[in-house]
């Protein structure tokens, strides 16, 4: 990578995990402190309160994806931290969990990870855009992983209002990133559409993507409804839950960065994703046969580590290949339909996960999300890798 790819990189990188950070914050303790707000003993609103962020930012993906074809990715990215950040105060300040929704509201529609990833893509080569969506991915999964270790000590200290007023902080902090650290965007990328924007949701390569990211987070999600039960029934106690999902995480990252980078190298990217899906199927069979007996922390952190590789692999490369497939006018408005594909599989997961486990306990929850990756794994099997390019100029405009 070069010196220009690498500061894109790693300036992309910090916006896109100090944002997370704040999100992932609140989830952990979010349930147990809704509570002391008026209107907290309604749990529907609760789970409205937590989940309708994904909503909003679904819904606000391809605009933003879009504006940031006509008018440029830095100050979309701006725009829309500013209106996440005004989302965090608002709920900082609410007097009441309605407000908190409505503050949550306001979160998701400052939806920026559209704009950031075609950014990241103008300013990468497709030879090492992998590399680089997978940093944002380590961002990502590192701000997960801290944030299960300290949002508790956060709560007990300031409660909700302290982690949302951080967490507008944070996004002012990532607004000055974008400002004075990350490049300057290519200059073709602030010329006009070229008003084929239905183009991308007619090409069969990236729907089958868009598909692919839907289940992916939908899976992610839905699969939490039952895998700390499992941990508890093997013995591990909730409080201590982090001490199983960090080593696993950080470990599944450093195996990632051993191979993934140099399968693509060699020109293995396709292989390393069908497996990668294929590893996620075999992983929710696997939970789906511990149901019933007694689990074992063992097999069950093993499951973990596979899911978090496989995730970490198919994180990194989805968006690359969004990149590398979409035509360069309309790449912000294809990796917005890739990113609302993605915040609807949340919502999703969450919504139909909790259907599943009602209607049909763990095993119909486990089972469902074998399912859905085995048929995105036989969608996925003819999808063809295109040839690298080079970075593109800015003669083209």
């Amino acid at each position: 990578m070069t010196r220009s790819e690498l500061r894109a990189t790693f300036s992309l990188a910090s916006i896109f995990g100090l944002r997370m950070l704040g999100l992932f914050m609140v989830v952990p303790v979010f349930a147990q402190e809704a509570v002391r707000y008026p209107g907290g003993d309604n749990t529907s609103l609760i789970g409205l309160a937590l989940g309708i962020y994904g909503l909003t930012q679904a819904a606000l993906q391809f605009v933003y994806g879009m504006a940031s074809d006509r008018w440029g990715r830095k100050p979309v990215i701006v725009a829309g931290l500013l209106v996440f950040a005004a989302g965090s105060m608002v709920a900082a300040v609410a007097p009441s969990l309605l407000w908190v929704t409505v503050g949550r509201a306001l979160q998701g529609a400052g939806a920026v990870s559209a704009a950031v990833t075609a950014l990241l893509a103008d300013q990468t080569r497709d030879g090492v855009r992998t590399k680089s969506m997978a940093l944002l991915g380590v961002s990502m999964g590192l701000t997960f992983a801290l944030s299960l270790v300290v949002a508790p000590l956060l709560a007990a200290w300031a409660g909700l209002v302290g982690i949302f007023a951080i967490t507008s902080a944070l996004a002012l902090l990532g607004i000055a990133a974008v400002i004075w650290w990350v490049p300057a965007e290519p200059a073709q990328q602030i010329s006009r559409q070229d008003g084929r924007v239905l183009v991308v949701l007619r090409r069969p390569d990236l729907l089958r993507l868009n598909y692919g990211a839907f289940v992916l987070h939908g899976v992610q999600l839905a699969m939490w409804l039952a895998v700390p039960t499992l941990l508890v029934q093997a013995g591990w106690p909730q409080a201590q839950h982090w001490q199983v999902y960090l080593p696993v995480l950080v470990g599944s990252f450093v195996v990632m960065g051993g191979s993934l980078f140099q399968l693509e190298k060699r020109g293995y990217v396709r292989a390393a994703v069908l497996v990668s899906v294929a590893l996620m199927t075999f992983v929710q069979l696997g939970f789906w046969w511990q149901i019933g007996r007694q689990p074992s922390i063992y097999m069950l952190s093993a499951l973990l580590f596979l899911f978090f590789y496989g995730f970490n692999v198919l994180e990194a490369s989805l968006p690359s290949m969004v990149s590398r497939l979409a035509p360069l006018p309309n790449r912000g408005a294809a990796l917005g339909i890739y990113n609302t594909l993605q915040s609807l599989g949340f919502f999703a997961g969450g919504s139909l996960g909790g259907w599943a486990m009602q209607w049909g306990g763990a095993q119909t929850l486990f089972a469902g999300c074998g399912a859905l990756m085995l048929i995105w794994l036989l969608l996925a099997w003819p999808m063809k890798i295109p040839a690298d390019t080079p970075l593109q100029t800015l003669a083209k405009a």
